[in-house]
C-alpha cells in the first residue's frame, strides 16, 4: 500500500498505518545496510535536492547516504554559495531548480512552515527534513524505530522527552508519532521551558528528573539549544545540569534500567553525562545507523508511488 500522502511535511495527523509501514520498511533497508554492497537500484533515475538553509551534521549526511543507498542522483544545495547570497529568494530559488528537471526536495529550513509552502509552488515531493521550531518527522521516525527495535513494539510504552520541549521540533514529531502509534507520552524540563496547555496534545507533565526516570521505560534527551539562547530559560548551565542532567548517578539511585535516546548533537555535561552519552542503556549511535534506513524507506515509499 502506498503512504497516504505525496509529501512527508510532519507526523500531526499522519495515519498509524502509514508510519507502521514507513518503520515496516525500514527494517527491510536495515538489513541492506548490513550487506557487504550497501545498495540498491531502488531510484534509480531520480534527482534528489538536499536543499539546506540551516547547518546540519547528521540530516544531511543521513539523507544523502539514503539517496546514494538507493541509487538516486543527489545534489546538495549551499547557502553560503548560492545565489541565495544575492537576495535570490526561496521562490525563485525553487523554481529554477525545479527547472533542472528534479524530482524529490530534502529542505531544511529556519522558517516553520517552508516544507508546505513549497508543495504549493512546486510539483517535486517534498520532505520536511526540520522546519523552524514546528515538526522534524523523519529525526522522530527514526527515534521509534529504534524504541521498536529494542522493545519489539511500541504500544504501552511509557515515553519521556526531556528538555526544551518549547523549542524542539523533534519533541513535537516525537508527540505526534508516539501518541499515534499508542505510546504513554510524557515531558519535562524547566517549568519555562514547557508549552502552555502541551496536556491538549495527550501528555503528562513532570517537573522532577528523578520522577521521569522512575515512571518511564525511555528517556528521549533534547540537546539544549544554546545558540537559539535557550539559557535565557534557566539560570545557568550548571544549574540546568544540576537539576535535569541525566547521570550514571542518578539512573543508578532508581536501579531500574531505562532506555537513553538523544538526537544530538550532545551538550556533555549539560542534558546529559559524557558516562551516560557513552554506556550502556543508551543507543545514540544506533538512532544515527537506524537514521539512515528509515531515511531510504521514506524516500522509497515516496519516490515509488507517482
Amino acid at each position: 500500500m502506498p503512504l497516504s500522502s505525496r509529501h512527508l511535511l510532519g507526523l500531526q495527523g499522519v495515519p498509524k498505518e502509514d508510519i507502521q509501514l514507513i518503520l515496516d520498511t525500514a527494517t527491510t533497508f536495515r538489513e541492506v545496510l548490513e550487506r557487504p554492497i550497501k545498495k540498491v537500484p531502488t531510484l534509480q533515475g531520480k534527482t534528489i535536492v538536499n536543499l539546506f538553509y540551516e547547518s546540519s551534521t547528521r540530516t544531511r549526511i543521513s539523507f544523502e547516504l539514503a539517496e546514494k543507498r538507493l541509487s538516486a542522483d543527489t545534489v546538495n544545495f549551499a547557502v553560503s554559495t548560492s545565489s541565495v547570497k544575492k537576495g535570490e529568494s526561496l521562490k525563485d530559488t525553487i523554481k529554477n531548480i525545479e527547472a533542472m528537471k528534479i524530482d524529490m526536495v530534502v529542505i531544511r529550513h529556519a522558517a516553520a512552515g517552508t516544507p508546505l509552502y513549497l508543495t504549493k509552488i512546486c510539483n517535486s515531493n517534498i520532505i520536511n527534513a526540520g522546519d523552524g521550531t514546528h515538526e522534524h518527522p523523519t529525526q522522530a521516525l527514526l527515534d521509534m524505530y529504534s524504541i521498536r527495535e529494542r522493545f519489539g513494539g511500541l504500544e504501552g510504552l511509557k515515553v519521556c522527552i526531556v528538555g526544551d520541549i518549547a523549542h524542539s521540533r523533534v519533541a513535537l514529531s516525537n508527540i505526534y508519532g508516539l501518541k499515534t502509534m499508542g505510546a504513554k507520552v510524557s515531558v519535562c524540563g524547566p517549568s519555562t521551558m514547557i508549552p502552555r496547555n502541551i496536556e491538549e496534545l495527550g501528555v503528562d507533565v513532570i517537573y522532577d528528573i528523578d520522577e521521569a526516570i522512575q515512571e518511564n521505560d525511555v528517556l528521549n534527551v533534547l540537546r539544549i539549544q544554546l545558540e537559539r539562547k535557550a539559557r535565557e530559560y534557566f539560570p545557568s548551565i550548571r544549574e540546568y545540569a544540576t537539576y535535569f542532567g541525566i547521570t550514571k548517578e542518578r539512573l543508578d539511585k532508581h536501579g531500574k534500567d531505562v532506555l537513553i535516546l538523544h538526537p544530538g548533537p550532545i551538550n556533555r555535561g549539560v542534558e546529559i553525562s559524557s558516562e551516560v552519552a557513552d554506556g550502556s542503556d543508551q543507543i545514540i549511535l544506533t538512532q544515527v545507523t537506524n537514521g539512515v534506513a528509515v531515511r531510504m524507506a521514506v524516500l522509497y515509499l515516496l519516490g515509488t508511488q507517482n
